[in-house]
């Protein structure tokens, strides 16, 4: 090899590692942490943002709630995603975040197949939590003990099923799970039990879905409150966000995401919502 050729090429081999380093380095890092009833949805627009958006790096965890809200508060992470209003929270201070409610998902009971049951009214749900329904017969199914799989304390989706359905009565000790996924596992898998995970994650033929006194878990019964487990789905920054986070969150709450794929996911987009819901449950017609 010539002497001028093998200077070039030592030349490139050090220019080519320096270039990617540079690269790597002027990405620009959006970390998102907390729920993981929202985790599908930002983990796929932040897949589709990428590719039209080299320059962005875009990080989404679980964890839930409670861990999102702490984490955005403290300055750890860009956004931290919710299903909970951040006022509802013990020491997180709503006055510093800015809240972007970017979905609407819905929450339902799930059971294993076995137990014989589709459909609970809400006292009988609320009695099934709290331990004082314990064995499937007492509301119409097998002999068979009741196993309640709770989502573990910090969790959006606790938070709103145990507003809307115990009323402010103590949930059951149980088991607790951390993520909506693992839920849906163990009842697929384990005779007795019931749960609730949000809408998203309840396409599985090998659980059953329970209706709540006779109306069933769809997303056209959400927008008018007839199916009255739902949430918001928040994103939250700490004060004003950043120029790249501000750009994906407009791509969340852009016309293509909430057309295309909002429902496809499973969510329900904020613009088709006839009623909304404030931080106490109260429930407003839209536009009244």
């Amino acid at each position: 090899m010539k002497k001028s050729n093998f200077g070039k090429l030592l030349l490139l081999s050090l220019f080519v590692p320096l270039f990617w380093v540079g690269c790597s380095q002027s990405r620009e890092k959006i970390t998102i942490v907390g729920s993981s009833a929202l985790q599908p949805l930002v983990e796929q627009a932040g897949n589709d943002y990428r590719l039209a958006h080299m320059s962005s790096n875009i990080v989404v965890q679980g964890g839930g709630s409670g861990t999102g809200l702490s984490q955005v508060q403290a300055g750890a992470v860009e956004v931290g995603t919710s299903d909970v209003f951040a006022e509802t929270q013990k020491g997180i201070d709503a006055k510093k975040l800015e809240d972007y409610p970017v979905a609407v998902v819905g929450i339902v009971p799930i059971a294993n197949k076995g137990v014989g049951v589709k459909n609970l009214s809400v006292e009988q749900l609320s009695a099934i939590f709290t331990g004082k329904i314990k064995n499937w017969r007492e509301v119409g199914g097998k002999n068979q003990p009741i196993i309640v799989i709770n989502r573990s304390r910090g969790s959006g989706t606790r938070s709103t099923f145990e507003d809307l359905i115990l009323n402010g009565k103590d949930a059951v000790n149980s088991q607790e799970q951390d993520s909506n996924g693992t839920v849906k596992k163990i009842v697929n898998s384990t005779p007795g039990t019931i749960s609730y995970i949000s809408f998203p994650y309840a396409n599985d033929q090998n659980i059953q879905k329970i209706s709540i006194d006779h109306v069933k878990p769809d997303n056209k019964n959400i927008p008018t409150n007839k199916w009255p487990l739902w949430s918001y789905e928040h994103m939250y920054t700490k004060g004003k966000p950043n120029k790249a986070t501000a750009a994906f969150i407009k791509y969340v709450l852009g016309k293509k995401v909430q057309t295309e794929l909002v429902p496809k996911i499973g969510y329900i987009s904020i613009h088709e919502m006839k009623v909304s819901r404030d931080s106490q449950n109260k429930v407003t017609k839209i536009g009244k």
